[in-house]
């Protein structure tokens, strides 16, 4: 507990997110003058050489949240499920939690439908671009994804070793092994529970504060990364498939719009509020394009800002950076349906239904790191007999959309914990102490 209000105090003392808005603006000047494909001060070689230096501390931020994701996803999953005394509230929501991410995807899914198949972005496409595609991207995106079948998929929900799916990241088995745990710790004596809660609380602890020391690098792993990035994709690859970026940005605003309308009808809580509290966690999903490397700051962003019970927080945020991914799943149909509309396929209807079948169940569990979108895009390309060629079209701006993608994954995380605050009732301390907080801050 004084580990996360430590982390509170940091934040709220030093405006992280004017920080984070400073060093997003000025990374993304920098590269645009050092890049050979913007104003190109230096040249294109020393410029590369240069966008790996200004990363180096992107990079480390990175690492040291990864390093510790595992074990704080797994505390904070075991204390959310066990550490709250009413034991209604695993009923509660269970119940609850589950089919509002699947609606919340399917919502996200329909919106891309839509308005890739109204904007039909592919029609814009230079046909000369088809020429350039480059086959060895391709080749090793799609080397690395692996199709299995529903009965396959249901096996793998239970994770048979642990060991293997942390070594491989995976981020879902992980969680389904925290939940296995936090209720199996429900059933255990007082004396056997009360010793478990303890050290996975100091497992929690220990986590934050590597977390703390990590913030001290968000401003800097901010300028860095965006530097870097726009250092090597400069503006060009944003032109040649300009009308496909628009068309998932436009998506991603509409599926905001969502959440903001979500958030004030089942949150009970003003959009304009909204967006005010979790500001710091958008820029930072957007600067690092990983769920799991804003996953402390949105945890202390909906407990604080928020003012969502500790349980919820502890539960929903962990959960939801790993299977409540709607800007991914978004994102995914409008690439697929693009591919589609480059190459001249036609899809039918019973097609068009099995693809958003098939980007709402592989987005769900996908890992909550920078790229994975791509890697996922693969394997529902394959199914629909769209040539993986394709993915070469779109990679060079993958990163971007990738950015803008995450922010949507951490807003409708903390649009789901709004909601269920509102949802789910619990037998905790008000919350007026947090909120009084808050205002002698301000």
């Amino acid at each position: 507990m004084k580990t996360t209000y430590s982390i509170s105090y940091f934040l709220q003392k030093k405006m992280l997110w004017l920080q984070i808005v400073v060093a997003l603006v000025l990374g993304i000047t920098v590269g645009i003058l050092l890049s050979p494909k913007g104003v190109g001060l230096v040249s294109a070689e020393l410029s590369l050489q240069i966008a790996q230096w200004v990363a180096l501390p992107g990079n480390l931020f990175l690492a040291l949240i990864q390093m510790v994701v595992i074990p704080l996803v797994l505390s904070s999953i075991i204390l959310g499920i066990a550490g709250n005394k009413d034991t209604a509230f695993l009923k509660q929501v269970g119940l609850r939690i589950f089919p509002y991410f699947v609606m919340t995807t399917f919502i996200a899914v329909i919106i891309g439908l839509v308005v890739a198949s109204y904007i039909e972005p592919g029609k814009y496409v230079d046909s000369q671009l088809l020429d350039n595609l480059n086959s060895q991207h391709t080749t090793t995106v799609t080397a690395t994804v692996e199709l299995k079948s529903i009965p396959e998929r249901m096996v793998a929900i239970i994770p048979s070793n642990i060991t293997q799916s942390t070594l491989d990241k995976d981020m879902f088995a992980i969680v389904m092994y925290a939940i296995f745990i936090g209720i199996a710790i429900t059933t255990l004596t007082q004396k056997q529970k009360s010793l478990l809660l303890e050290l996975t609380t100091t497992a929690q602890t220990l986590s934050l504060q590597i977390v703390n020391w990590a913030m001290l690098l968000a401003p800097f792993a901010v300028f860095g990364l965006l530097c870097d990035i726009t250092i090597r994709i400069g503006i060009d690859a944003l032109l040649g498939v300009s009308a496909y970026v628009a068309t998932v940005l436009l998506g991603l605003l509409l599926l905001m719009f969502v959440y903001l309308f979500l958030a004030s009808s089942a949150g009970k809580i003003s959009p304009w509020r909204f967006l005010s509290a979790i500001k710091g966690a958008q820029l930072l999903a957007f600067s690092t394009s990983s769920s799991a490397a804003v996953m402390p700051l949105s945890m202390r962003t909906a407990e604080q800002s928020l003012s969502v019970k500790k349980p919820i927080v502890q539960f929903i945020i962990p959960l939801g950076a790993t299977i409540n991914m709607d800007g991914t799943a978004l994102y995914q149909v409008i690439a697929a349906l693009f591919l589609t509309q480059v190459f001249g396929i036609t899809l039918s209807d019973s097609q068009i239904l099995l693809l958003i079948l098939t980007t709402v169940g592989a987005s769900i569990g996908s890992p909550s790191t920078p790229g994975v979108g791509i890697v996922i895009l693969a394997s529902v390309l394959t199914s629909f007999g769209i040539p993986a060629a394709g993915i070469a079209l779109i990679l060079g701006v993958d990163r971007i959309l990738d950015m803008c993608r995450t922010v949507l994954n951490v807003t409708g995380d903390l649009t789901a914990c709004v909601v269920m605050e509102h949802l789910i009732k619990l037998d905790t301390t008000p919350k007026n102490a947090i909120d009084d907080g808050e205002k002698s801050t301000a």
